[in-house]
């Protein structure tokens, strides 16, 4: 017998030679019936794997991330078999993975696919389905597997083939007459895809390489329900309808332009914004001590060698030589340059902890076919704070800087997760500190979120240290990476950092890198779909619309315009020759929190007349009374 953990910590015994699946149906009936793969020993497993020794076993369903992976996978071998049976040795098959959210599968073909070729794709997978094919696994040797493929004429495979170790295991599965080179894992049959969708298509390059073959690459997406394909198809309506880039154009708030590509021209509401944002982060961050400061746009080359992002970042600066043949770099963030703020005097363990903070402008020299709107720039301004601490202080700040996470979230109403990123293959410096720095961040997180609270992404860290990432979940259900803490014992030791300690010593700190917001023009991108750019008062880049009736009531919106800017609300006057419908409408268009309706009985009673973008027509109210109304939304982060 063998002794299996689950993942509520309980342990059962099972007969050695049992299958995935056997456990599961031992553990439940429901359970079985809903099973995707199992994850054995921390890796993902298909159903149909044997155990063989005591290990920690949990049940993956579609309820799990790892368990989505494996139906979105085995969803795209569906759509591999059915592009083959429509269009034979015409195609070949390269790669088809899940991502984030489905799957895609690239293929070579003559043409692009077309909507009527999206459509016929879908039915054949529609009849595989129905075929409801057993799904295999099978190992052959290398030279046998590049047989096996350069029979089949896949080119993309057999170097695929090639270009693994010799004597390496290498998979495949089947399904029907589909022999497809994978490494698994995948569900048992075809009839087990319920319900499915292709979305769109696109060209790609083989191995995101731009020198290579261009291929035709279409996305899709799958559920164990119908119910839920109409809930996802429901929401990417909803999410082109807040399309921050579509947005961002009817709002008068930013837009891109050809000569700048991947940088944002702010207009002067959307800056408006950007302000409002910068002096909440400002706010809240002074009281708990941290200094701002500003640094160089451009730094030497042997800044960020000594940094370590010459080697490891290079690629993704903008470089350039400076007028006497000194090479330069933009800077891609602002920890070298905090580093140098703390090496302009000697510090003591009385200093610390040090929280230097800065909102500069930063460059990174992304690919033009990644660039998209606000989520992915070129220029961007991030909210970054570099904290000096001493090892004993790390605990107490992570939970501070996780705090301050909290309450900025919760104005905006956003849920946010917590993920663990572990030490990747390039990682820099001792393995000792990178387990210290590892074990102080679970300490943190199992006493904040408890265990089994927070996620675990193994080998995600920066190259310089673990860290916990940030990520939210907007009004639609999405999840977008937000902010993150850094714990680096690495850079304080490259740059010789020191403070003197109470033994008169010298001693390193810890760094701690963090930004909350992340970058400002992602954030504004984001919650600008989150609202659909119906800004909360407070956030709202014109928060009141004065719209006089005729001619003869603009003297009166004119005093109430002077008004409410001296209480600092933010006001426009509509003073064009239209009727009163059409101002309204205007307004609601514009998103504007409230409107005001000024006709006769509102200048000879020195009232205002009440819209809310929200409630409708609020009525009549003395100017006093909406001054009191709108201020406490504004001064309560009303969201």
């Amino acid at each position: 017998m063998l002794k299996v953990e689950l993942k509520d910590g309980s342990k059962i015994e099972v007969e050695e030679g049992k299958s995935i699946l056997e456990v599961a149906k031992q553990i439940s009936e429901g359970l079985a019936r809903n099973a995707l793969a199992g994850k054995v020993d921390e890796e993902v497993k298909d159903l149909r794997t044997i155990l063989e020794k005591d290990c920690k076993l949990e049940i993956l369903t579609f309820d799990d991330e790892e368990g989505k992976k494996v139906y979105w996978h085995t969803t795209s071998h569906i759509m591999a078999q059915a592009v083959k049976r429509l269009y034979g040795d015409s195609v070949k098959l390269t790669i088809g993975p899940a991502i984030a959210n489905g799957f895609y599968y690239d293929f070579d073909v003559e043409k692009p696919f077309s909507e009527e070729d999206i459509a016929k794709i879908e039915e054949e997978m529609k009849k595989i389905v129905k075929e409801d094919l057993e799904i295999t696994r099978y190992t052959l040797s290398k030279a046998d597997a590049i047989k096996l493929m350069q029979e089949r004429k896949e080119p993309y495979k057999v170097e695929l083939i090639e270009e693994l170790p010799q004597g390496e295991e290498i998979s495949f599965y089947d399904q029907g007459e589909l022999k497809e080179l994978c490494s698994g894992p995948h569900i048992m049959r075809t009839g087990a895809i319920k319900a499915f969708k292709l979305l769109n298509s696109s060209s790609a390059y083989w191995r995101g390489d731009e020198t290579k073959q261009t291929l035709q690459r279409i996305y899709g997406i799958s559920f164990p329900k119908a119910s839920m394909l109409e809930e996802y198809l429901f929401m990417i309506e909803e999410a082109k309808k807040r399309d921050h880039r579509k947005l961002g154009k009817e709002l008068d708030l930013f837009f891109f332009d050809e000569t700048a590509p991947g940088m944002a021209y702010w207009l002067p509401k959307g800056f408006t914004m950007m302000n409002v944002l910068i002096d909440l982060w400002r706010k809240e961050h002074k009281k708990r001590g941290y200094q701002e400061f500003s640094g160089p746009q451009l730094n030497s080359s042997s800044l960020w060698k000594t940094s370590g992002h010459w080697d490891h970042y290079k690629e993704d600066m903008f470089v350039l030589t400076d007028i006497d043949g000194n090479e330069q770099a933009l800077k891609p963030m602002n920890c070298p340059n905090s580093i140098k703020i703390y090496q302009s005097k000697l510090r003591s363990y009385k200093d610390l902890p040090l929280r230097f903070s800065d909102i500069d402008v930063i460059h990174r020299n992304e690919k033009s076919g990644q660039l998209n709107g606000l989520f992915r720039v070129r220029m961007f301004r991030q909210d970054d704070s570099h904290n000096y601490v001493t090892e004993s202080q790390i605990k107490d700040e992570i939970k501070e800087i996780l705090e301050i996470a909290k309450k900025l979230y919760n104005i905006f109403g956003l849920d946010f997760i917590l993920t663990l990123s572990t030490r990747p293959d390039d990682y820099m410096g001792e393995l000792s500190l990178w387990d210290r720095a590892e074990s102080d961040l679970k300490d943190v997180l199992d006493e904040l979120c408890g265990k089994d609270n927070y996620r675990i992404n193994e080998g995600d860290g920066a190259f310089y240290g673990p860290k916990i990432d940030i990520k939210m979940k907007d009004c639609l259900g999405r999840e977008w990476q937000m902010g993150t803490v850094q714990v680096d014992f690495q850079l304080p030791l490259r740059f010789n950092l020191s403070y003197i300690d109470s033994d008169g010593e010298k001693k390193p700190p810890i760094m701690i890198h963090r930004a909350l917001f992340g970058s400002f023009e992602r954030f504004i991108g984001i919650i600008t779909e989150h609202y659909a750019g119906a800004f909360p008062t407070w956030l709202a880049p014109i928060q009141v619309k004065l719209l006089p009736i005729a001619d003869s009531h603009k003297p009166y919106c004119y005093k109430l315009q002077e008004q409410l800017e001296q209480v600092g609300i933010r006001v426009e006057i509509d003073e064009r020759q239209e009727k009163i419908g059409y101002k309204i409408r205007e307004a609601q268009m514009q998103k504007v929190p409230y409107m005001l309706i000024i006709g006769d009985k509102e200048v000879e009673i020195n009232a205002v007349g009440v819209r809310a973008r929200k409630e409708g027509d609020i009525g009549q109210m003395p100017l006093e009374n909406f001054i009191e109304k709108i201020q406490n939304e504004i001064k309560n982060y009303e969201n």
